[in-house]
């Protein structure tokens, strides 16, 4: 990898088979990935490089973060009985706890490299992507997008679901190759060193990944920043790109927008749901936006604390856990604590803090606002998620709108909370576009 993204917490551990491409079997089904004939004619083509990658991380680093655990300087507790000042202290102290003690990377690094983990340049920069293949003919490619403050690892669960349906209630008609990226400056990916790799960057970059892999018909989805890249691409409109799937919707008619912003009461003529979607934004916009509004205008002041004390980066994203999850605001209900530490912990050893932040002053726009997306789209609203689009709104946003359905559980993490439903939702919603 290029010396500029190694910093020095990553340089050691991030492994690359030594291996030529051309020879190294990533086991995926029993399928060769990279001999594929359709892969192979690409790279030729293009003339770039796909490399297998693997997840390594020394333990002098996680040594590290565990004596910087369990060295924590802790705060008084909230003066409150509920969540209304943020993460209460003994909620976080016993999450961290066992993280400096029985918690154990090792197994989630074991579960990464057991996936076909691949790296390739676009545009100057690494891309981490997992990609999976179907063993069912004729499946459908699907690149999935994660958010912050997530990671890969929010879908590694519904990749089964996904890739062999026949196993999970499907059809083998339902059958997806899965091709699931981590955004720039997240995770495995590359950190930008210049400005530029917005949304409208990132969705340029996935057409030409999965042009790449050989794939000249594709589908894509997202939630949370995925939901914004997913929308771009639909814009964007790449030939090939069949349609979208998203669990975040961008709906909010301009009216209500407007209110929203002001603060004012909700307009009159609202439906129930509509109603009930204006009151759930109000509430987040008044209550619960100051961790964006950090990262989109000093991304780079609020990093340093994120960056230097593992206990703050683990109560930044244990807030959003806590928040989004369809869990009455206690995400072990939705999330074990490894799942979570999981994740906490790849955006340590990964010194993501300010690189991940650094997408919201990218994009410092109000993503829940209508888009004008004409090419076909399908739309799953979960109840836990920030608000619950109305189809109302919906329908004006997505002119092509071939799926809509709400469903019963799982919240704004849709596939890290409910795999199986969420690969259920997909299957349905791309069923038309095969």
């Amino acid at each position: 990898m290029p010396s500029d993204f190694q910093t020095p917490t990553r340089r050691n551990f991030l492994t690359l088979s030594a291996a030529s491409v051309a020879t190294v079997a990533a086991v995926s089904g029993g399928v060769n990935l990279l001999a594929t004939p359709a892969l192979a004619a690409a790279k030729a083509a293009a003339g770039d490089t796909i490399r297998p990658f693997k997840v390594n991380v020394p333990e002098a680093v996680l040594v590290d973060l565990r004596q910087r655990v369990q060295s924590t300087r802790w705060p008084a507790r909230e003066t409150v009985a509920d969540q209304s000042q943020g993460v209460q202290l003994a909620k976080i102290r016993e999450l961290v706890e066992y993280w400096g003690t029985d918690y154990d990377w090792r197994k989630v690094e074991a579960k990464l490299n057991s996936l076909p983990q691949f790296i390739t340049e676009i545009d100057g920069l690494d891309i981490h992507f997992i990609h999976v293949r179907s063993g069912h003919k004729n499946a459908l490619p699907l690149i999935i997008t994660h958010g912050w403050p997530g990671s890969v690892l929010e879908i590694v669960k519904a990749i089964c679901p996904l890739t062999d349906p026949t196993a999970h209630g499907g059809r083998a008609a339902d059958a997806f190759d899965v091709i699931i990226p981590s955004m720039p400056g997240y995770g495995f990916s590359g950190q930008p060193t210049t400005t530029g790799w917005g949304p409208d960057h990132i969705a340029r970059a996935w057409h030409v990944l999965m042009g790449r892999l050989g794939y000249k018909r594709y589908v894509s989805q997202g939630g949370d920043w995925g939901s914004v890249v997913a929308d771009v691409m639909a814009k964007q409109a790449p030939e090939g790109l069949l349609g979208i799937h998203v669990n975040m919707p961008a709906t909010v008619p301009p009216d209500v927008a407007a209110v929203l912003q002001n603060g004012g009461p909700a307009p009159a003529g609202l439906t129930d749901k509509e109603r009930a979607a204006f009151n759930s934004l109000d509430n987040f916009y008044k209550k619960n936006t100051g961790y964006a509004a950090m990262m989109v205008t000093r991304p780079q002041t609020v990093g340093y604390a994120l960056t230097d004390s593992p206990v703050g980066l683990a109560a930044w994203h244990y807030d959003k856990f806590a928040q989004w999850t369809y869990s009455g605001g206690d995400p072990e209900r939705s999330l074990t604590k490894d799942e979570m530490l999981d994740d906490i912990t790849l955006y340590w050893v990964t010194n993501s803090a300010i690189s991940s932040a650094q997408l919201y002053w990218e994009n410092n726009a109000n993503n829940f606002n209508a888009v004008d997306i004409s090419i076909p789209a399908a739309v799953t609203v979960f109840p836990g998620e920030i608000y619950q689009a109305p189809k109302s709104w919906v329908e004006k946003s997505y002119h092509n709108l071939i799926y809509f359905n709400e469903v019963d559980k799982g919240g704004h993490f849709a596939a890290w909370e409910e795999p199986a439903l969420f690969a259920a939702e997909l299957r349905a919603a791309f069923r038309t576009l095969r």
